[in-house]
């Protein structure tokens, strides 16, 4: 999807953006121009996962966007305070918050164990709050305030929360956010919306938890950073308290030929589902 200026000058907050999904929305906002703060973890390399927030900086940069770049866990509450004070003071603002930081235990209730527990609500659901209540100050001063979760639809079906009810918990935690902010401040004009793909995404947490195989049935990082940045370019009065599917966004978008998603695109008619889809896509699971 081609940029259109929307973004160029705007301050893009996102979590978790060393690498993956998080980092594709950062670099598609960086060929709009945006200024982008790349708010993770990871601040040395990562033994098995690659990126860091220097690096993720140096590829915004070169894309044409300016970066900041901040040692964030989304559990602290002063390390999420001083990004966004850093955010504010390198760059005048912040006009779009992406919650996209997130943890994963796909285990049953007796194998869940209440470390992996607290660490998934804490980050998913606790998390998303923190940092959008740090940033909201600033979001309601934009004429152009977005806040996106990424987040699935709250689908309540049992078939989602009957192998791994912790996880789901978690994730919908920050869909419920969502739906609730949305409402809270509608009247405000800001945008609160959330994004999940329809396919899996390969990633390096795809990898760690399917293995490298499942990389030939899915789709790049790119296909949710397309569809995030038609999100971001709507206009926030008018598009709030919507739970978007990355694929439905680009064909409303005229994008006809999705092929060109997929990690090899002779199985592009064979991708994984994701988790959490609505009813429509069930049979195709």
């Amino acid at each position: 999807m081609r940029i259109n200026g929307t973004l160029r000058g705007k301050t893009v907050f996102i979590t978790g953006a060393s690498r993956g999904i998080g980092k594709a929305i950062a670099l598609k906002a960086a060929r709009d121009g945006a200024n982008v703060v790349i708010a993770a973890k990871t601040a040395e390399p990562h033994p098995k996962l690659s990126g860091t927030i220097y690096s993720a900086a140096k590829e915004i940069e070169n894309e044409g966007g300016k970066a900041l770049a901040c040692i964030v866990d989304v559990r602290d509450e002063l390390q999420v305070r001083k990004a966004v004070q850093a955010a504010v003071e390198k760059f005048g603002g912040i006009d779009i918050l992406i919650n996209n930081a997130s943890a994963i235990s796909l285990t049953s209730t007796l194998e869940t164990d209440m470390k992996r527990y607290d660490l998934m609500h804490n980050i998913n659901t606790r998390g998303t709050f923190l940092v959008t209540k740090e940033c909201l100050p600033y979001l309601l001063k934009s004429k152009h305030g977005h806040i996106l979760n990424i987040s699935p639809p709250l689908v309540m079906s049992p078939h989602w929360f009957s192998t791994h009810v912790a996880y789901t918990m978690a994730k919908y935690g920050m869909s419920m956010c969502v739906l609730g902010m949305a409402e809270e401040f509608r009247s405000q004009g800001l945008a609160v919306n959330a994004l999940w793909p329809r396919t899996a995404i390969y990633t390096a947490a795809v990898e760690m938890l399917q293995g490298a195989e499942a990389s030939q049935y899915s789709r790049t990082p790119e296909i949710m950073a397309d569809a995030a940045y038609a999100i971001l370019c709507k206009n926030p009065n008018t598009c709030t308290g919507n739970f978007f599917i990355d694929e439905e966004v680009l064909i409303e978008e005229g994008v006809q030929d999705l092929k060109r998603y997929a990690r090899f695109p002779e199985n592009a008619d064979n991708l994984i589902s994701d988790f959490f889809l609505p009813e429509k896509y069930i049979s195709k699971l």
